[in-house]
This record gives C-alpha cells, structure tokens and sequence, in this order.
C-alpha cells in the first residue's frame, strides 16, 4: 500500500475525490506510488491544507496549473497534487487528457475503475494513444510527453497517434523552456533513453529541442571510428547507461558498490550524478561539427577544439533550456576534460605529478568525467579500437583508486600557508606566489616534500630556477 494514498484517503474523507492519470497507470502495472495526483470535486485550496496538516508536510499553490496544489510528506517522502474537477464530470475531465493511459481514474476512497477510453486494455497491449484529436493542439508538450511515456514505460505509440503528435510538433517552440527541460531530462534518465531519443527525432522534435544534436548526423569522423558522430554519440550514451548500471563489471567489482553509490548522489535539477552524466554523454562531442579539420582530398583529419568549444555550447544549451548553474557547468567540466584520460594513455606508468594535474584540472569532475572517458571509448569502432579499449580500460582502472580518493576529500594538506611562503621568500602577493603554490601542491602530492621546512626549500630552488 502507497503512504501517500493511505494520507490521501485519511484526511480527505467525505471528499469527492479521485485518484487519477498516473498513479492509476503505475498501480496498474505494479510501480510504486509516490508521486499521486488528485481530482477534487470541492475547494482544492482547503483540500491541500488540511491534508499536508494532517500529514505533517508543507502545501503551495501550484503555478504552471490553473487552482493546482501540491502536497509533500515528511521529508518528501511523497508527492500529492490536488486539482480542481474540470468540465462538471469525471468522464469530462478524463476527456481533456493527453493519452488514454492517463485517462483512468478511480474514487479515492475505492470503487469501480473509470476508464471510458480504454487505457486499462491499453496497458495491457502496450499500446499509447492519444486520448482525442485536441490533445496535442491543447498542450504541444504532449508530443514531447508521448516520447517520454513510450521510452520510460516501453509502450509503443499507435499510428494515428504519431501523426497527430508530428504534425503538432512545431508548437513546442511555444513552450516554456522549463516545461521542456523536464520532460527531456526523464527520458534521458529512463532505462531506455536512446530509444526515447530516436523518437523525438522521428517526431520532429530534436531540430527543434537539441538542434545541435541534430547536427551531428552525417559528421564524418577519423579512421578511429566507423560511426557518425550522430551514432557514436548515442552509443557513448548507451556504454554510460550500462556503466551506470554495473560499473564493478567494466572497472572492477571492488569499485562496484562505491561508484553505483556515487552516481547514485544527488547533483542538481532533480537529476543524479549518472543522469547528469548521461547529459555529458550526449552533449560531449556536440561541438564537432563546427570543428572538423579536413585534408584537402576530403579525409577528416580530427576535430581540434572541440572540447574547449563543447564545453562553451553544452553550457548554452542548458542555459537555452533554463536548467541551474550547477548543472550548465558541471556538464561543460564534462564536455570541456572528456579527452584529458585519453591522453594520460600516452604517458604510462602515470608518475605522480602527471596524475596530480589530472586530478587538479578535472577538479569537482575528476570521478565522473573518468567514468565519461570510459563510455566514450567503448563507443568507439574502426581501426585498432580493440587495443585502445584495452588499454584506456587497464589505464582506467589503474588510476581509480587516487580519483576516488580525491572525490572523497583524501588530499594532502598544504604544507605550508601561503602567507608563511611569502614571508619566507620575501615575496607580495600575485599570480608567482599562487604559481609556487601549486608546485608546492604538485611536489607535495608526488612525495617530493614531506615537511614545512623542505616545502620552502623547494619552491626557493624552483623561484632560483626560474630567474636562472
């Protein structure tokens, strides 16, 4: 039994009041329920007070939904949003909704299943259809809707349904950024977001929502790879789902619990670390086409930049799409460090300074964007791709250990305050003093200085170096 039903039916007795859209579908298929929406044939504002009194959560209006409100438990266990019955009846508000799916309702306190447009037979045929022909010109994030509910349920969109959603599709331009970005983020965030993806696309959406994703097709790449950039991209973001998924089956079980924890953390935008993740997957390479180099008889010769420049329009499109700062910037770190793995390959054994400055310019990254490097190779195919991989992976899993303890705070402390170096050496301070500070950090992470006294030592001989 939900909690948050349980809640529902308690404070709101004598109500006339239905449990409807999803959580009828998510009980139906046997998901669980903590996220419930309600009809309320009453005053919806004193409905919601009473029952978050009752439950000991807060209440508040809700702004994109004319009398919506919205109900947290303690400590946001659940989530209950009441609104007001619309058009008299039931069967009239069930009428007004997006997919027949959705349009299942039952009275709160139990009875008979309402269902007059068949979404109970439609779940069991995995089927999605539009309720009626309204639906898409009504809301035209519901053509964005119907490639979320097809990717996170596994339903297969009916014919006429996917052309009404088609034909509608131009309208989402006419949508709030926020109300897209929401949508987007769950399909990516579903067990099947590659196929969520491929929908948008066939619907007309992707020009229109990531043009630059669009603008990978057809993006010729090296003799490294076999794909597109189009379809290495998706299949970097279906490595990142299967890492995230088991990562101890690709870097080793004894990293398996501490990395799915990991990616498990919250970040930002109501998104996890593996689901910002999958974002820096799908947004990594997203500046190749502007930075294709091409010998003259046509051979791609390389994409020269395109992180420094990935990392600027990842940043753009999340701020196109309204997300945090966090996130635009955490996902740009991604796109921005994506190849800095690949080249530590070339400098095996990784010695301590080298790694340090890995660990150092990945920053508050360091752990996701190794987990992003791992995912883009084994994406990728064409010549000698069987010993990259091997190699990238034994690197990968080589230097696990000090990136996860360098997540985990698990630093050496300075060794001397830099306001102690400058009496020291009789320096003010400025860009030299913080330059001797990192080498300070550097040699200190390297074990080249133990002790306050060597650290002085050692950046007076460097600062004589340099002058020499």
């Amino acid at each position: 039994m939900s909690a948050a039903l349980d809640a529902a039916r308690d404070a709101l007795r004598g109500e006339r009041a239905w449990v409807v859209g999803g959580a009828v579908r998510d009980r139906l298929l046997g998901r669980p329920l903590d996220d419930i929406d309600l009809v309320v044939d009453g005053d919806v504002r004193a409905a919601a007070r009473h029952l978050a009194l009752q439950a000991g959560g807060p209440s508040f209006p809700l702004s994109d939904a004319h009398g919506a409100w919205r109900v947290h438990g303690p400590d946001r266990a659940w989530q209950i949003d009441l609104a007001p019955l619309r058009d008299g009846t039931i069967e009239a508000d069930l009428a007004l909704r997006d997919f027949t799916v959705n349009a299942i309702a039952e009275p709160l306190q139990g009875g008979p299943l309402l269902d007059p447009h068949g979404g109970a037979e439609d779940l069991v045929r995995r089927r999605l259809r539009m309720v009626g022909r309204a639906s898409f010109p009504d809301d035209p994030l519901r053509v964005l809707r119907l490639a979320r509910f097809a990717s996170e349920l596994d339903l297969e969109p009916e014919p006429p349904t996917v052309a009404a959603a088609r034909e509608h599709a131009p309208g989402i331009e006419r949508v709030a950024a926020e109300r897209v970005f929401a949508e987007l983020r769950r399909i990516v965030a579903c067990d099947r977001p590659v196929e969520g993806l491929a929908l948008m696309e066939d619907l007309g959406l992707t020009a229109r929502v990531l043009p630059e994703l669009a603008a990978l097709h057809g993006v010729e790449q090296n003799v490294f790879h076999d794909a597109d950039v189009h379809d290495h991209t998706m299949t970097v973001l279906r490595r990142t789902c299967e890492l995230q998924a088991d990562p101890g089956a690709v870097l080793g079980e004894e990293h398996g619990a501490a990395l799915t924890a990991f990616l498990a953390r919250p970040l930002s935008d109501e998104l996890t670390r593996g689901t910002a993740l999958r974002f820096g997957a799908l947004l990594h390479d997203i500046a190749k086409p502007a930075c294709q180099a091409v010998r003259d008889d046509g051979t791609v010769l390389g994409f020269p930049d395109h992180d420094r420049e990935g990392a600027r329009l990842a940043r753009a499109i999340l701020e196109r799409l309204r997300t945090s700062d966090r996130l635009r910037t955490h996902v740009a770190a991604l796109a921005r460090h994506h190849l800095r793995l690949g080249f530590l390959v070339h400098h095996r054994p990784v010695e301590r300074r080298r790694l340090h400055a890995y660990l150092v310019a990945t920053g508050p990254v360091a752990l996701d964007v190794t987990l992003l490097s791992v995912a883009d190779r084994l994406a990728t195919t064409g010549r000698d791709a069987e010993r990259s991989i091997a190699v990238h992976l034994e690197l990968a899993r080589e230097l696990l250990p000090a990136v996860r303890a360098w997540e985990d705070g698990d630093r050496p402390a300075p060794l001397v305050r830099g306001d102690e170096l400058a009496a020291a050496l009789d320096l003010r301070p400025g860009p030299l003093l913080g330059e001797l500070l990192a080498e300070l950090a550097a040699a200190g992470y390297a074990g080249e200085v133990t002790d306050r006294d060597g650290a002085v030592a050692h950046a007076r001989a460097w600062l004589a170096a340099r002058e020499g």
